[in-house]
């Protein structure tokens, strides 16, 4: 894959980052096999591509290295046209939202607390925080004036991973990383999580990376990329469940 230095032109409605990895390496002391190994793909602006694969594969590993949780060993990472190693790692995560499993919300915040954090650490003011928060509420089925001023405690499940994605929606990032975001759910939240996900990308173009172990979350995908010792092993770019089912029993989930 050729470096790219310039970022690219990005097609109207489309305000996802392209990522690409070039040969991307990663070793760990006293470990004979890498974590990753060689590992090169475009995961296009504005899509949703889910990485799927057994435990120890690489998926996770993949996602923090893209945000510089963990540096490569080899190879490189360019979003839009930049090196990521040379940009600076915490602005560089500010700018990607995060859905995780359970919803990681502070059990100590509010609701409307917890979405504005981000958007709070960027400098906003207090009113474009306050109708941001509302204004994402309402877009992920929450009424704000019931569930702004309530605690995690005091959702359901469901609910609370509904303000994780509000959360990592706050302030309008490039990318979303979502790592088993309906490992808690039940089927029916879960889609409701994925769909809100999908409308996202939909709506306002944003580039998303899951890692997952549902395969029901491939209606929603655009790409499932299968990893297994670290390396791609399948690219389906049109996933159905089925699909994805029969290639887990093969690569073992």
């Amino acid at each position: 894959m050729s470096e790219t230095t310039a970022a690219p032109a990005r097609a109207e409605g489309i305000t996802g980052a392209r990522i690409l990895l070039d040969q991307v390496t990663k070793r760990y002391a006293g470990q004979a096999k890498p974590a990753v190994d060689g590992l090169t793909m475009e995961i296009p602006a504005g899509k949703i591509v889910m990485l799927v694969g057994p435990s120890g594969c690489g998926k996770t590993t993949t996602l923090k290295m893209i945000n510089r949780l963990i540096e490569p060993t080899e190879g490189k990472i360019i979003l839009d046209g930049d090196d990521v190693t040379d940009m600076d790692g915490d602005q560089l995560r500010r700018g990607i939202g995060y859905v995780i499993q359970a919803g990681g919300l502070f059990p100590h915040m509010t609701v409307a607390t917890n979405i504005a954090i981000v958007p709070k650490m960027l400098g906003w003011d207090k009113e474009r925080i306050a109708t941001r928060v509302d204004e994402l509420l309402e877009l992920v089925s929450l009424e704000p004036e019931t569930y702004r001023d309530r605690f995690p405690k005091e959702l359901s499940g469901g609910q609370q991973q509904r303000v994780a994605v509000a959360r990592a929606l706050a302030s309008r990032p490039t990318i979303i990383f979502a790592d088993e975001p309906t490992g808690n759910l039940d089927s029916n939240s879960g889609g409701e999580i994925l769909q809100f996900m999908r409308d996202a990308v939909d709506e306002f173009g944003q580039t998303i990376v899951m890692v997952t172990h549902d395969p029901n979350a491939a209606a929603y995908a655009d790409r499932v990329v299968f990893l297994a010792d670290g390396k791609i092993v399948n690219d389906m770019s049109e996933p159905t469940v089925d699909k994805i089912v029969d290639r887990m029993k093969q690569i073992g989930r």
